[in-house]
């Protein structure tokens, strides 16, 4: 990060160093507290669509701090009394509805924008469901299916079954920059604007890289997880509330990258999307073999076996057709900072 929260010049090598402390999990140890906020977005200031038309928000500089209300996945359309009827009801045409955009003044095509997430805070309830049509076995339970869960504030888990609780690990599901298109894209897919990641690492203490493809960027942010396992097969995670605390940085000098890439303190990661696993792995390790020769000066033979002796391969999300997410970490303690 610059000092005084002004646009990066050098060639950071993708890699910006976290405040000391912070603990990618969610919940940060001991160290710097949460930057204070300069500005806050209300859950009503909101969108559900991709495209450079949609007229910002809030405009900052590079460096600002914004704390976010985000509004669960249904847009309202569930609460906590929902009942399956409601969930037989459930449009499709309002989900996602993402806090902003955000123009960040000195975003130009071919920058890139790194949101650090300093801050993720519980709303008080939230649902998981299987919506039917939807989901990775979706032709195999094609009954509905909804559950409500009740949270208090410092609550790390909650019950599932007798015997059985789940960790609550709160990130935001949806998050990118607007993408150089007048058409409205929906929010379902991935793309490289980011977009529907749902990536259960994109947790407070996490830096995400995305690739500005339009002036001012546009970052928005929204579809708020309690919790999710790796793939999400089952369509949702638990959906819920979230407040946010996010710093937005503008970088410069390091070029176009094809899909997010994003760091903590103990990883760097990159992301490859497809419509099958099979391409979104392969653009993933080619995203990472780019990335190691460009930050660390290695060729592409040795970038490539790098990659296969010390990088990991996992799957974010399967269900968000038409296309899947892969991510590829490296530890830090491999690579350095």
């Amino acid at each position: 990060m610059t000092p005084g929260g002004r646009v990066s010049t050098g060639v950071a090598l993708l890699s910006l160093v976290l405040a000391p402390g912070c603990a990618p999990g969610g919940g940060a140890d001991e160290g710097p507290p949460t930057p204070e906020p300069q500005h806050t977005l209300t859950a009503d200031q909101t969108h559900n669509r991709w495209s450079r038309t949609i007229p910002p928000i809030l405009t900052v500089e590079s460096g600002a701090v914004i704390e976010a209300y985000l509004e669960e996945a249904s847009d309202g359309q569930l609460t906590p009394e929902s009942t399956f009827e409601d969930l037989a009801r459930l449009s499709f045409d309002p989900i996602h509805p993402l806090t902003g955009p955000v123009y960040v003044e000195g975003a130009e095509p071919g920058d890139l924008l790194a949101v650090t997430l300093h801050e993720i805070e519980l709303g008080d309830w939230g649902w998981v469901a299987n919506v039917p049509g939807f989901g990775f076995l979706a032709d195999r339970f094609p009954e509905p299916y909804l559950r409500t869960f009740e949270f208090e504030p410092g609550d790390t888990s909650v019950d599932f079954a007798p015997g059985i609780r789940i960790p609550l690990r709160p990130f935001p599901g949806v998050m990118g920059v607007a993408p150089d298109t007048d058409s409205m894209l929906v929010t379902i897919p991935p793309r490289q604007n980011g977009g529907n990641m749902d990536d259960r690492d994109l947790v407070e203490g996490t830096t995400v890289h995305f690739p500005v493809l339009v002036e001012g960027a546009l970052f928005s942010i929204g579809d708020p997880h309690i919790a999710q396992g790796d793939g999400e097969v089952g369509g949702t995670a638990i959906e819920g509330p979230l407040r946010v605390v996010y710093e937005l940085e503008v970088i410069k000098g390091i070029g176009p990258i094809p899909s997010p890439h994003y760091e903590t303190d103990e990883f760097y990661a990159v992301t490859g999307f497809a419509p099958t696993i099979d391409e979104a792995a392969r653009n993933a390790v080619e995203a990472m073999i780019d990335y190691l020769v460009r930050s660390r000066g290695l060729s592409r033979q040795e970038a490539y076996q790098l990659a296969s002796m010390a990088g990991d391969l996992k799957i974010a999300e399967v269900v968000d057709v038409p296309n899947m997410l892969v991510a590829m970490r490296i530890s830090k303690d491999v690579i350095g900072n």
